[in-house]
């Protein structure tokens, strides 16, 4: 082993209590200790013999810190937080449930005689009262209530079978 590593391995936990000092999370300590030591010894040739290894490592250390301090800020300012994904894509399974609905009802309504179909329309979709929408068909408002009771009930049976 060399020295470098001797000399590493013996300031290994003053640089685990700068780390739980920076983090204060021991499991955050820990990954922070083992980036800082791992960047270290990619970067060994960097370090001058005869100069501080400890102030070298922990300026590594508090380096590495801020970079993860500003890596969670951003991640936080980019991602959502935890609770707002669980509805994730409930709104767009929703939309495509009433878009598929809506063609079954598209269908089925084109599937009626044209005059329950104009009941329908004009009763239940448009909502005119069952006195305007008999005065603008011009029928009375009882052949009106029984092509929408036939209407609705058609419509029914074939949504179901949809």
């Amino acid at each position: 082993m060399q020295a470098f590593e001797r000399e590493l391995l013996t300031l290994l936990p003053r640089l685990r209590r700068f780390a739980r000092a920076l983090a204060r999370d021991a499991a955050d300590a820990d990954d922070l200790t083992q980036v800082a030591l791992e960047r270290a010894l990619k970067g060994r040739d960097s370090w001058q013999p005869g100069t501080k290894l400890d102030a070298w490592m922990m300026r590594i250390m508090r380096n590495c810190w801020i970079d993860e301090v500003r890596s969670r800020t951003r991640r936080a300012q980019t991602f959502a937080p935890e609770e707002a994904g669980q509805s994730v894509g409930s709104d767009a399974d929703r939309d495509i449930e009433l878009q598929a609905e809506m063609r079954d009802v598209d269908r089925a309504m084109n599937a009626l005689p044209p005059e329950q179909r104009e009941a329908v329309a004009l009763v239940l979709v448009e909502g005119l009262a069952y006195r305007e929408a008999a005065d603008l068909l011009d029928i009375p408002i009882g052949t009106l209530t029984s092509r929408l009771t036939r209407g609705r009930q058609a419509l029914a049976q074939m949504l179901e079978a949809a």
